[in-house]
């Protein structure tokens, strides 16, 4: 075995890869950052410089390169912190994590302390800092009376604009200055430094570098070292001895196994999860829940779930740390795919501009108010201030399932362990905090007796484990002092007590989550598509697929859980799991994936959940008993021990002790591990084996692994390439260079939208011309718009030079208002936006309404339920797509070149104009289906409506002398009868949004002498939309013509504008269902003299269709399915079609010159059937047909009882309806057909009297009967049955 074996080959089973040291280089002295981003007005102590990694340990690991730049950065993100001794120099822990761009992590654990710099260059260095600070600060200040108040408010100044130091949050380091101070050089400066008299000290950082998290073993670790720095007297062994058994001596724990190594005082214990379990997370999840409270902690989780920006903001690392990691843990079985920067350092600040999902962490300023954080862009980010206890969440924000049963078991799991759900002191985080309750309780309760069975069997393990460990127990007493002293976080006893403790409850929190996930997609693999017969084949089309059948997952989900669902099976970390368990036929399993999996199966197994339930019933977690079990067994029974540290073959005289400075190390003891090791010779060959297996896997499959990264989903190369801000170089090119990329992924991202809203809109058509699914419901037709709406704001808010309000694309269409109102002042030419009235005698349909983007604005601004920036922008988006004017209105607002260069930098994708015309381009392509989307979202907003009757000019009575009034209804409801006043063709009325227009109601009440009125048609236009319906009549109203009708229920169809300038010359395709017209009864003899009659065969086709046509409409999901009054009463609707069949064979001819109509037929049949049943002639008949009979005329004396003069043919409708909606069409043909007046009012050849063919009619009204048929009040209004 070579010698570098143990440091190369074998790092995949080392415990930890590096050690590493950042500080000052006395070499380089004080090196101010300027990409941090500070000002110089602030006192020298508190400004940013360089640190540097002054040494790393070993040079190089094979499996992960070091990455000098980004520890350095990671270790210090604030760069170098001076201090003097009267400031607090407590030490620091935190945690960082470096994303590779392959998604795999290294974890990183530091040690922060205060070193006394030695350096007289140093020193010197610093007080002539101080001396120039000074200068500038009294040259600027008047010396006047005042300048103590002056410079006491310069110094609150500087407090105000300094970085956090790294000092505890109760000792803020200040530098509060004491008696004697006012002699420094800087006089009247807080903080103030004189070399003659005060220590300066430098922080240095001690980190070690780790494959896994093992964050609580590190700490022990690194705090052990320490210990050793500061202790009077010198550690046991040379600290190389420790260092270097840590590295190359330590193992990692098996899976399912612990471990235990030893720190210089004391033997450290860490645990791994068996195969089964969740995966390994060692960072405190109940201090997360404890910062941020239950409640808010959901929250959270759901906008990571939903892949928005999060922004976390605390002025601690290691709470940003915690909280993210927390977070990220709790994910399971799904995986955070996009940007991940737990600790943003400030030289990356400008990271923050980016337009994709990301999860950061930014440190907070001392003294900095939260309302003065410029971000660039806050539509779609959740801010959370850890430090403050609160968190804003964006708009249009879905809840979580089961939300409240959710919080309610968090809740109980914590009181279980101690702890508040609401959270403690935020401000005042304490290690002791978790076990002061839980271990306390059981402490006190041991003392008193009251301690029985189960609850002291588990204080005696937690004692029996610390003595097993070889920790020595002290007495209760002096633990509860030490537990409670500051100083001290680590008594003897309680740091293992503690870290099973926080162990037990972050894996019950933890099974809370996934059990949550596992009942949600317990059928998941029913839906996943399995389109390919090999894995070359999959990922070459992989972005033509559909992986996942959404549809019908979301339509066997409860209608609670919908409003997430529909939103989160749209992200990446969903498709990513989905492709992860595609690839599972040809590959290894995904280790999560194949965790979750395994827990499904035992829930069918043991018959928890059954298949496809819809039910939204919540189910708790039964295995937290066992998961903290499995835990406490590990560490109650130690599987591993690892070799003890030992002296090492070091240069003698090299690294002596001197207490409180940390030694430079000898670096070639440390550079290469041991050739002897009994461990790693053990597990060489079996390593040297899995070394020769993988490369040649590696070999077999690099074409499989070419193909991955080129074909994988677009989006996620996006992520993939950004997850993980590069910190090697910084350098004006590279920013440049990342934020091409993001160019080029907002370009990607915006095709990738527009083409999946235009193929999933064309339905059946995109489906025949082989592009995947048949249809896309209303839920996910509203996921992708607001996805859409998102992603304009990210385009929108990338590369903002100021920010200015919470949506950028709302803030940049407010100058554009503003600059066009100005012109419009300056011009002074009179600009119509609105229609103007025409003169009723010349109209012949709607004015012409302007379409402009200002107009459109306006009618968002005077939407007064929009209270938010982001609201209206969304609004404003979905209006523009609905009139299909989005595209151009973007286009006519980025013409505006000199207000887009005021408001963008150069790099900005709104400013790179390819990419900018392309994406205009896609956005024109949706124009080519239709949307309604902001009628159907607004639906308590009040509109506008214009209406025109068009009488038929060509005879005479165009205008009546009677009272005309009209009813306007839609989908969301009705306007209500309006007078329309005489002689008067057309009004403007405002009512609550009415949807889409299916029916109006026309009248007049008969009055005058010409009570006369023949109209052509009505005319309605929704004024903000612009949607425009037309509503067929071609009949008269009045006594004594046509049918005797005073009043017609018209049903419109939306008629198709006719093509703009620009935007509506673009290909259409045909809408899927046209609103029927109300054509003329082509069997009863037309003005005009027109009007050819339809053949059996299409008569019985035509019902047949027009059944067919309802049957479909129930089957859609209910807010699918549209108007049932337009397949009721609309041209080729059931009435349509019935009339028709009546009609065959019926002899219409005049009789005294009046019209003989269906409905003369069904009033002559009843009076029949009431003569007859009362001189007792039916009642030899069946026994179902008295029942019948009596509802038949029951309902024809309710229809023409009625107080509204709605004719004849109305009244025939009316039946119909009515018939249809109470299932008793079919019982009432029968008595129709054996009426003895069929013969003298029809032909002998008609249908009515075809006994086969009645009985086919019968057997296909049937078939309504499964249906619930609703009908709209215009129809049934005014009928007493």
């Amino acid at each position: 075995m070579s010698v570098s074996a143990p440091g190369t080959g074998a790092a995949p089973c080392r415990f930890a890869h590096y050690f590493a040291t950042c500080g000052i280089d006395v070499e380089t002295g004080l090196e101010p950052d300027e990409l941090a981003g500070e000002h110089f007005e602030q006192i020298p102590l508190k400004r940013t410089f360089k640190s540097k990694v002054l040494a790393h340990y070993p040079e190089n690991v094979e499996w992960n390169p070091f990455d000098q730049d980004a520890v350095n950065m990671l270790c210090m993100p604030k760069g170098l912190s001076f201090r003097t001794q009267l400031d607090s120099r407590e030490p620091r822990f935190h945690s960082f994590i470096i994303t590779r761009e392959d998604g795999s992590r290294t974890y990183g654990f530091v040690y922060t302390f205060y070193e006394e710099v030695t350096s007289p260059q140093i020193c010197a260095a610093m007080q002539t800092l101080y001396q120039m600070h000074h200068a500038e600060h009294t040259s600027g200040a008047t010396p006047t009376a005042s300048s103590s108040s002056s410079s006491s408010s310069s110094s609150s100044m500087d407090s105000l604009a300094s970085s956090l130091d790294e000092t505890d949050g109760s000792s803020p380091g200040k530098g509060t200055p004491v008696a004697g101070a006012a002699s420094t050089p800087c006089e009247g400066c807080s903080g103030a430094y004189d070399a003659s008299r005060d220590t300066l000290y430098v922080s240095k950082a001690l980190c070690l570098i780790t494959p896994m998290p093992f964050m609580n073993a590190c700490r022990r670790f690194l705090q052990q070292l320490h210990r050793a720095v500061t202790a009077t007297q010198p550690p046991p062994l040379p600290l190389e001895s420790y260092i270097h058994n840590v590295l190359y001596e330590v193992p990692l724990p098996p899976p399912g196994r612990s471990l235990k190594f030893h720190g210089v005082y004391e033997p450290i214990l860490c645990q791994r999860p068996g195969p089964g379990e969740l995966p390994l997370a060692d960072f405190p999840l109940g201090e997360a829940f404890q910062l941020l409270g239950v409640e808010n902690l959901v929250q959270l989780f759901t906008c990571v779930l939903l892949e928005m920006q999060i922004l976390l903001y605390s002025e601690d690392y290691q709470r940003l740390m915690t909280v993210a990691e927390g977070i990220t843990t709790l994910l399971f079985p799904f995986q955070w795919q996009h940007v991940y920067v737990p600790i943003l350092p400030a030289s990356l600040r400008h990271f923050l501009d980016a337009p994709v999902p990301y999860l950061m962490g930014l440190q907070s300023r001392e003294g900095m108010d939260r309302s003065k954080l410029e971000l660039p862009q806050e539509a779609n980010l959740c801010f959370v201030d850890v430090d403050n206890h609160c968190i804003e969440l964006p708009e249009d924000f879905p809840q979580f399932p089961s939300k409240v049963h959710l919080i309610q078991e968090l809740s109980e799991v914590l009181v279980h362990f101690g702890l508040s759900p609401q959270g403690g002191d935020p401000l005042s985080p304490t290690r002791g905090q978790l076990k002061s309750r839980a271990l306390h309780d059981l402490v006190d309760d041991r003392r008193n007796g009251n301690l029985g069975g189960e609850a002291l069997a588990v204080l005696e393990r937690l004692q029996d484990l610390a003595t097993r460990t070889g920790v020595t127990v002290g007495p209760v007493g002096p633990l509860e002092r030490a537990s409670e002293a500051e100083g001290e976080p680590w008594t003897r006893v309680t740091g293992q007590e503690e870290e099973l403790l926080e162990a037990q409850l972050a894996v019950q929190l933890r099974e809370v989550f996934a059990t949550r996930f596992a009942n949600m997609f317990a059928d998941y693999e029913a839906f996943v598509i399995q389109s390919a017969n090999d894995l070359e084949s999959w990922l070459t089309n992989r972005e033509q697929m559909h992986n996942f059948d959404k549809a019908s997952f979301l339509s066997d989900q409860p209608e609670p859980h919908l409003p997430f669902l529909s939103r989160f099976i749209e992200t990446q970390m969903f498709a990513s799991f989905i492709d992860n368990k595609i690839m599972s036929q040809w590959e290894e399993k995904d280790p999560q994936l194949r965790v979750f999996d395994g827990r499904i199966n035992k829930m069918r197994m043991y018959g928890v959940r059954a298949p496809g339930m819809r039910s939204s019933g919540y189910q708790r977690c039964t295995i937290l008993q066992d998961s903290a079990q499995a835990i406490e067994q590990r560490l109650m029974k130690i599987d591993h021990t690892a070799i003890h540290p030992h002296l090492l073959d070091m240069k003698i005289g090299q690294g002596k002790y001197e207490q409180g400075f940390f030694p430079k190390l000898q670096a070639d003891v440390l550079a290469v591990g041991p050739t002897n090791n009994k461990w790693f010779s053990r597990t060489a060959p079996a390593q040297r084996r899995k070394e020769r297996q993988h490369r040649q896997h590696t070999e077999h499959l690099v074409l499989d692994n070419d193909l991955k990264e080129k074909y994988m989903q677009e989006a996620r190369s996006l992520g993939k390439s950004l997850r993980q801000p590069k910190l090697s170089d910084l350098s004006p090119a590279v920013i440049a260079q990342t934020n091409w990329k993001f160019v080029e992924g907002l370009l990607k991202e915006c095709r990738a939208k527009t083409k999946r809203m235009l193929v999933e809109k064309m339905g059946k058509e995109a489906a025949e011309l082989g592009h995947g699914e048949v249809s896309i419901t209303g839920l996910e037709e509203n996921t992708l718009i607001a996805s859409l709406c998102d992603l304009l704001e990210r385009i929108w808010s990338h590369g903002l030079q100021i920010k200015q309000g919470k949506s950028a694309l709302w803030s940049h269409l407010l100058h554009f208002q503003a600059r066009e109102e100005r012109l419009e002042l300056q011009v002074e030419s009179p600009v119509s936006y609105g229609p103007e009235r025409r003169k009723s005698e010349t109209s012949v349909g709607l004015p012409y309404l302007r379409v402009s983007l200002m107009q459109d604005m306006r009618h968002i601004q005077n939407i007064s339920e929009i209270k938010t920036e982001v609201g209206r922008a969304r609004a404003w988006i979905r209006l523009s797509l609905e009139k299909k004017q989005l595209s151009r209105h973007l286009k006519q607002l980025l013409c505006n070149v000199a207000l887009t260069k005021k408001l963008y930098k150069r790099y900005a994708f709104l400013r790179c104009e390819e990419e900018k015309e392309q994406f205009l381009y896609h956005l024109l392509s949706l124009n080519a289906v239709d949307y309604y989307c902001f009628t159907g979202v607004f639906t308590t907003i009040v509109i506008p409506y214009h209406v025109v009757i068009i009488p038929i000019k060509k005879l005479s009575n165009a205008m009546t002398t009677s009272n005309p009034w009209v009813c306007v209804s839609g989908e969301l409801g009705d306007s209500g009868v309006m007078q329309i006043p005489k002689n008067v063709l057309e009004m403007t009325f405002e009512c609550q949004n009415l949807g889409k227009l299916t029916t109006v109601q026309l009248g007049h009440d008969n009055a005058g002498l010409l009570a006369k009125w023949l109209v052509d048609c009505v005319m309605v236009r929704n004024e903000i939309t612009g949607h425009t319906y037309k509503f067929p009549c071609g009949r008269w109203l009045g006594k004594g013509v046509d049918d005797g009708s005073l009043e017609r229920v018209l049903i419109g169809e939306l008629l198709v504008p006719a093509g703009d300038e620009e935007g509506g010359k673009t290909c259409r395709t045909p809408p899927q269902q046209r609103s029927p017209t109300q054509a003329r009864r082509s069997s009863i003899p037309s003005i005009t003299g027109r009007g050819g009659k339809p053949n059996c065969a299409q008569i019985q086709e035509a019902i047949g269709e027009a059944v067919n046509n309802i049957v479909k409409h129930f089957h859609k999901p209910e807010k699918e399915r549209g108007s049932l009054t337009l397949l009721l009463c609309g041209e080729n609707g059931l009435v349509s079609s019935l009339e028709q069949f009546f009609h065959h064979g019926f002899k219409t001819a005049r009789l005294f010159q009046k019209n003989v109509f269906v409905w003369d037929f069904v009033e002559k049949a009843t009076a029949y059937l009431e003569s007859a049943d009362q001189v007792g002639d039916l009642q030899e008949s069946p026994k179902s047909v008295g029942p019948s009979c009596e509802t038949f005329c029951r309902y024809v004396n309710g229809i023409n009882g009625t107080s509204r003069s709605i004719g004849k043919d109305g009244k025939f409708q009316l039946l119909v309806c009515l018939g249809a909606r109470d299932r008793l069409l079919p019982q009432w043909l029968p008595l129709l057909v054996e009426c003895p007046l069929i013969t003298r009012m029809y032909e002998e050849n008609a249908l009515l009297r075809d006994h086969t063919t009645v009985n086919s009619l019968i057997s296909v009204l049937q078939t309504l009967h499964d249906f619930n048929i609703t009908l709209e009040s215009s129809l049934t209004k005014g009928v007493q049955l």
